[in-house]
């Protein structure tokens, strides 16, 4: 059985996990999970406007979910570490199982 976390801990991970549930989001996050793209590369797996993609971005870097290297003028994304990696996996393999 887990322990339940204090309620600054429970209010952390409710806001992670609303940030993480947007359907744009969920997408960002499956485009850089196997290697870091710019936003061009995302824009076009993810099939939204450069507008959107460039919000969403920000609200997960805001979040921590995703991280950034920067090469000249180009900046590449990426899943900030494996504990996301992670928790795509948990979500996806639990919807597998419904």
């Amino acid at each position: 059985m887990l322990e339940m976390p204090n309620d600054k801990i429970i209010d952390k991970m409710e806001s992670m996990l609303n940030i993480a549930s947007d359907f744009t989001r969920l997408k960002i996050m499956y485009a850089i999970s196997e290697k870091e793209k710019n936003v061009s590369e995302i824009i076009k797996e993810v099939g939204a406007s450069q507008s959107l993609i460039s919000h969403q971005l920000h609200v997960l870097r805001k979040a921590n979910l995703v991280s950034t290297r920067k090469e000249g003028t180009c900046v590449y994304y990426s899943l900030a570490d494996e504990h996301v990696i992670k928790l795509l996996n948990v979500v996806y393999e639990h919807v597998l199982e419904e």
